[in-house]
Parts: structure tokens; C-alpha cells; sequence
């Protein structure tokens, strides 16, 4: 192995996600900087690799980057692993990788799993253009904020999501981007792994009446349509709408003048109806 910064993926599930070229640069790192020394030990163990391993996470990176970045200038070579999947993919190392990177240090990607393109795989969804968004705000009204920058990409869209913000996520975007296809992918390459696909108000109707579901979980976001409905002009009317009438006129009116899904406007009108209560 030549010095250098190598970022290298590592499982998302099962063991034998490890590719082997994966297993030769732990083999022969000089140190792996972990995001979790726990979760990479076991790694470790599974394959009987003894090195040493550092902590390297969102917390310690101030303190530990100049002292990796250091080695790397004396001619180390240095594993960047994160818990599960490729590096800097909503976790640590962009800033590492970029200081390398202007100091002139070599940077390797040793390529291997990955949740969002695994999910992206089992969606049967398009994916000749996907646009990966990470984590969304744990707020709804900023979670929505962001959803609405989001709704105009003609591409696939690809979010990670803690289970405990499931429900209310896919409900937040039934009611921005209306009745796209999506999946719910959980656990993948684990066991239980499962694929859930239906609209995005069908899964948010079944994960609002189910128990907290277990996991990792990624969502995969079908593009619009090209005849999908302007939802910049029915929050236009139903802003001017609910001024004065009932939530539900004010659905009928709209839908009605707009020829948009009824469904749809009624979710996006409640959500503003929500909004409003939840405002001082």
C-alpha cells in the first residue's frame, strides 16, 4: 500500500458486504480512524484484523484532524471508516478529505456498500437521474421547508430517516409532492431486510398505524410526473381560501378550480391548518 488517506466502505448489514480489497487496506493500514472504535473492533474481529484504531467522529474531528493529517504528512497510512457503508455519505471525513486533498496527501476510495444506491436498487423506481438528500429536519414545518425545494428535481430522491420520524416524514411528503411512488427500504442486507412500495400516502397511512419500525431506514422518492399537479398555485389558493371559509370548502373549491387530486390539496390544507394552530 502506497501512503495516503484511504476511504474505505464497510458493511451495511451483513459481513460479507466487505469487498476484499476492503479487507487488504485494513490489513495493511498503519491505523484506522473508526467513526465508532466499537462497532469497527467487532469488524475487526469478524475477520481477525489487529490494528490500531482511533476514534474519528463529528465530535473529536477539531481535536483529531490535525493529529491524523500529521501522520499522513510522515507517510502513514490511514483507513477512514464510518459504522456502516461509504465514508462522508451523511457521515464524518469531508473536512479531513479535503485538508488532505489541498495539502497534496493521496486520497484512495476503496468502494464497497451503500445504503442509498442498495435502496435506490430495490425501489423499482427510475434511476437514471437520483438526487441522495440525506437526513431531513426532525421539525415539520423545516422538514417541509425542505421538501418544497426539493419537489421541482425530475429525479429520483433518496433520504435516510430515523424511525421514530418515519411516519410523519412520508406524511410531510404526501402533502408536498403528492401521489408519487416510493419505498420504504429497512435493514438492508440484513436478515430482516424488507422493501415496502406503494404512494407516498399509502405507506404514510400504513407506518402512521403500525408500531415504531426497527433499523436502518432509507426512502426512495419516485420523480414527478410530467402532468403532476402545481402545488405553488393550490398553496396559493388555499392560502386565500382558508382566510374565509371551512378547511373542507376550501378543499372543494380549490380542488375543484385547479383540478387537483382531492386527496392531495385536503393534506396540504391540513398541514397549513396544523401550521397555523402550531404558531403563537
Amino acid at each position: 500500500m502506497m501512503p495516503g488517506l484511504y476511504v474505505t466502505a464497510t458493511p451495511i448489514g451483513n459481513a460479507r458486504d466487505m469487498t476484499l480489497r476492503a479487507l487488504d487496506v485494513l490489513e495493511g493500514a498503519d491505523l484506522i480512524a473508526a467513526e465508532d472504535t466499537r462497532v469497527t473492533a467487532k469488524l475487526l474481529a469478524i475477520y481477525a484484523i489487529a490494528k490500531p484504531v482511533v476514534a474519528y467522529n463529528d465530535h473529536n474531528a477539531p481535536h483529531e484532524r490535525p493529529k491524523l493529517l500529521r501522520q499522513l504528512r510522515d507517510g502513514a497510512r490511514i483507513a477512514l471508516v464510518s459504522d456502516a457503508g461509504t465514508p462522508l455519505v451523511s457521515d464524518p471525513g469531508f473536512k479531513l478529505v479535503r485538508q488532505a486533498l489541498a495539502e497534496g496527501i493521496a486520497v484512495h476510495a476503496i468502494p464497497g456498500a451503500s445504503a442509498p444506491l442498495a435502496a435506490l436498487a430495490l425501489a423499482g423506481l427510475p434511476t437514471d437521474r437520483f438526487f441522495f438528500a440525506g437526513f431531513l429536519p426532525p421539525k415539520a414545518g423545516e422538514r417541509r421547508g425542505v421538501l418544497e425545494e426539493l419537489k421541482s428535481l425530475r429525479s429520483t430522491l433518496i433520504f435516510f430517516e430515523a424511525p421514530q420520524r418515519l411516519a410523519g416524514s412520508l406524511a410531510d411528503m404526501a402533502a408536498v409532492f403528492g401521489a408519487r411512488p416510493a419505498a420504504v427500504a429497512r435493514e438492508l442486507t440484513k436478515l430482516h431486510e424488507e422493501a415496502r412500495r406503494g404512494t407516498l400516502a399509502e405507506l404514510a397511512c400504513a407506518y402512521a398505524g403500525e408500531d415504531r419500525p426497527k433499523g436502518e431506514i432509507t426512502l426512495v422518492i419516485g420523480p414527478p410526473s410530467e402532468t403532476e399537479t402545481d402545488f405553488s398555485r393550490v398553496d396559493a389558493a388555499l392560502d386565500r381560501a382558508l382566510a374565509f371559509m371551512p378547511l373542507r370548502a376550501a378543499v372543494d373549491l380549490v380542488s375543484e378550480m385547479l383540478s387537483a387530486p382531492r386527496r392531495d390539496v385536503y393534506a396540504r390544507a391540513l398541514a397549513k391548518k396544523q401550521d397555523g394552530e402550531a404558531t403563537p
